[in-house]
C-alpha cells in the first residue's frame, strides 16, 4: 500500500510539474522498486523570474515582427491598372520620399502611355527632386524621369535615371498583361 501511495504521489508530482513547464529529471532507481523525482536546478530556484523572461522574449519578438510589419507598411505602395493591383517597394531617397508624401495626400491616378515596347511613362503633375545615376532597368522597376514623370519598366534600358521603387515578385508577362500595349491608367497610393 505505501508502495502504491509513493507511485501515485510521484505521478501526481511529474503531471503538476510537467504541465507548469519546468523540467523534471528521473534519479537513479530506489532500493525497493521505488522512482524518485526531483526538479532541476531551474526549476528549483528562479522559476518567477524564468517565466517573466520567457514572457519579456515572446513580447519583444511580437514587437519586433509588428515594427516589421508597420516599417515594410511605410516602405510600399500600390499599383493599381484596371483589375490588376501590383506592391512595389520604394527606394531609399529624397525622390521616393518626395512621393510618399504626395501619396499621402491621397492616390495619384496617371496617364501612362508606351514607349518603345519596354516602359510604360506619364505626367506626375508636379516635379520631385531628382537623385539621377547610372541605371540599368529590368522588369518592374519604377523611374522618375525628368523630375516629373513616372516610368514603369517592363524592358531593359541603361541611362542616367532617378530609381523610385520596384515592383515586387513581378514578371515582364505580368506586366505586359496589366498594362497592354497602348495606354492605360494607372492609380498609385500607400497601403
Amino acid at each position: 500500500m505505501k508502495k502504491l501511495f509513493v507511485c501515485m504521489v510521484s505521478v501526481v508530482m511529474l503531471a503538476v510539474l510537467t504541465a507548469c513547464g519546468n523540467e523534471v529529471k528521473e534519479d537513479r532507481e530506489q532500493p525497493g522498486g521505488t522512482e524518485n523525482f526531483a526538479m532541476s536546478d531551474d526549476a528549483e530556484t528562479g522559476t518567477d523570474h524564468d517565466m517573466e523572461e520567457q514572457k519579456t522574449d515572446s513580447t519583444e519578438t511580437e514587437s519586433e515582427d509588428i515594427n516589421e510589419e508597420e516599417d515594410h507598411m511605410d516602405n510600399t505602395m500600390k499599383i493599381t491598372a484596371g483589375d490588376t493591383t501590383f506592391t512595389a517597394t520604394f527606394a531609399d531617397n529624397s525622390s521616393a520620399e518626395a512621393l510618399k508624401e504626395l501619396l499621402a495626400e491621397g492616390p495619384l491616378t496617371i496617364s501612362m502611355s508606351d514607349y518603345a515596347s519596354m516602359e510604360k511613362v506619364g505626367p506626375i503633375g508636379t516635379s520631385l527632386p531628382r537623385n539621377d545615376e547610372q541605371t540599368t532597368t529590368g522588369a518592374g522597376d519604377i523611374i522618375l524621369y525628368q523630375g516629373n514623370s513616372l516610368v514603369i519598366y517592363y524592358g531593359t534600358n541603361s541611362w542616367n535615371f532617378t530609381r523610385i521603387g520596384k515592383i515586387n515578385d513581378v514578371t515582364q508577362a505580368e506586366l505586359l498583361e496589366a498594362f497592354g500595349d497602348g495606354d492605360v491608367t494607372v492609380m498609385f497610393s500607400l497601403n
